[in-house]
């Protein structure tokens, strides 16, 4: 899976806005954004990780499924525009886990929008929910960011938590210039 070197807990890519993905007004359709963040995820989670998720299907049987996607669109992503995608895992239990995958402007000052998505653990045969193996479990461990509290009822209060903190430390960057 992972290699020895340090695990990247919260890797970030940019991303541009493609015209197709777009609504007449020139932002970011809405049902898009979750294709930015799937698509950054599985990107980090190659990159970074070295775990192809259709491999890990294949070899373990099971793969993870959304159950559920929490999703706040708080500024548009218009077309052309270069926005930078972070993700991080800020849960996970035997069989399941949380993804948090946030969009901002492309220097990280503004959020755009933030997702929380819930993913369980399935046998690929019995369509069931299934235990993470132990090595899974290891590299799960090594990845949640425990500074994010998660509850499943928080995430307007994160959503909050995240704006005020990206305006702090605009504001320390404006006064440092």
């Amino acid at each position: 899976m992972a290699s020895n070197s340090p695990l990247v807990r919260t890797p970030e890519t940019t991303h541009r806005i493609h015209f197709q993905d777009c609504d007449m007004l020139g932002h970011l359709n809405n049902a898009r954004y979750l294709d930015y963040f799937l698509n950054a995820r599985e990107e980090h989670t190659t990159q970074h990780y070295a775990l192809n998720l259709g491999e890990l299907a294949r070899e373990s049987q099971a793969g993870w499924v959304i159950t559920k996607h929490h999703i706040a669109y708080l500024r548009p992503a218009n077309h052309g525009e270069i926005v930078l995608i972070r993700t991080q895992l800020i849960h996970f239990d035997n069989s399941n886990l949380v993804v948090e995958m946030q969009m901002l402007s492309e220097d990280g000052a503004r959020l755009k929008a933030l997702l929380w998505s819930e993913m369980a653990f399935v046998n690929v045969r019995t369509a069931t929910r299934t235990d993470h193996a132990d090595a899974l479990m290891d590299m799960l461990d090594a990845l949640d960011i425990e500074d994010v509290e998660y509850d499943p009822d928080g995430f307007d209060e994160r959503v909050r938590y995240v704006r005020k903190q990206l305006k702090r430390e605009r504001g320390e960057k404006e006064s440092a210039e």
